[in-house]
């Protein structure tokens, strides 16, 4: 009996063993290629379950999702010579596990040096057809797109691989450069204060000059009301005047002179030379009033 049993878990070992190398699974996160004694059979095996020869085919996996591509920082020269040091990354995927088996030999270490190798080539390729201006802040996204497109054009037949995009993540300037860069942006930025004080300056003249013409407005048109005002007052007061005094023209006579009189003898020490007979004295004359 435990002979018989013993046979059946030999049996079942066999059979575990033989069904261990022969299936395979394939994940849907992964890329594989077949192989029979070394040599390539079927180079794109899509997910799934399969069989395979034992002992003579084999299977290599690799991942088919993004993968980061994390690069030690690097020193570039710009168009104008000037050095900076770049800090980048890189997005990738396998596309031709093929391709990338026969270039790597299926070693991602392998794949990720030779990458990184073309990445820095294209960023010294970039960087040294700009200025150090256009490298720091003027056309940083043009400059990504342009050496992801330039790398899978190389990558995809010599790696088999595709460069989904490339982002720098910090640009350093040398001592040197930098204190240049500080003193030219320092000088920029008072050339625009300047030309804002300038600007403020000739608005602030603009504006007070407009409130002087304004105030020049308002005064004269003022004057000018009052002066109407005083104007027709005047003649109201002359035609009322004159309407009065016409009821008695005697009364009105007399009333001037006495206006007269008080104004002509407000102070004792003028001296006045007057003919005695003239009109002046009219109402002197008549010790009785008449």
């Amino acid at each position: 009996m435990n002979q018989k049993f013993s046979s059946v878990l030999i049996v079942l070992a066999l059979v575990i063993m033989l069904a261990n190398s022969s299936l395979y699974v394939i994940k849907e996160t992964e890329k594989a290629v077949k192989l029979r004694f070394g040599r390539i059979i079927q180079p794109d095996i899509a997910p799934g379950i399969y069989l395979k020869m034992p002992f003579a085919d084999d299977v290599r996996k690799f991942d088919s999702r993004i993968l980061t591509l994390d690069a030690e920082p690097k020193s570039f020269l710009t168009m104008e010579k000037k050095r900076l040091i770049v800090d980048a990354f890189a997005k990738w995927r396998i596309v031709d596990v093929a391709t990338y088996y026969k270039a790597t030999g299926g070693d991602e270490s392998v794949a990720r040096s030779r990458l990184a190798d073309r990445v820095n080539d294209g960023l010294r390729n970039q960087f040294g057809t700009r200025t150090l201006h256009e490298a720091v802040s003027g056309e940083r996204d043009q400059l990504m797109a342009h050496i992801t497109e330039d790398l899978n054009t190389r990558v995809r037949e010599s790696l088999g691989v595709e460069v989904v995009d490339v982002r720098v993540k910090r640009i350093d300037l040398p001592q040197e450069v930098s204190e240049q860069v500080f003193r030219r942006m320092q000088a920029e930025r008072k050339e625009e204060a300047t030309e804002l004080r300038s600007k403020g300056k000739e608005a602030a003249e603009g504006i007070r000059a407009d409130a002087d013409r304004q105030e020049t407005i308002i005064a004269a048109n003022a004057y000018r009301e009052s002066e109407k005002a005083r104007g027709e007052g005047d003649a109201k007061a002359s035609t009322i005047y004159a309407t009065a005094y016409q009821q008695d023209p005697e009364f009105y006579a007399f009333s001037r002179s006495l206006i007269a009189y008080r104004k002509a003898f407000a102070n004792k020490g003028d001296v006045m030379l007057i003919d005695p007979d003239s009109d002046f004295f009219s109402y002197l004359k008549d010790k009785g009033g008449k």
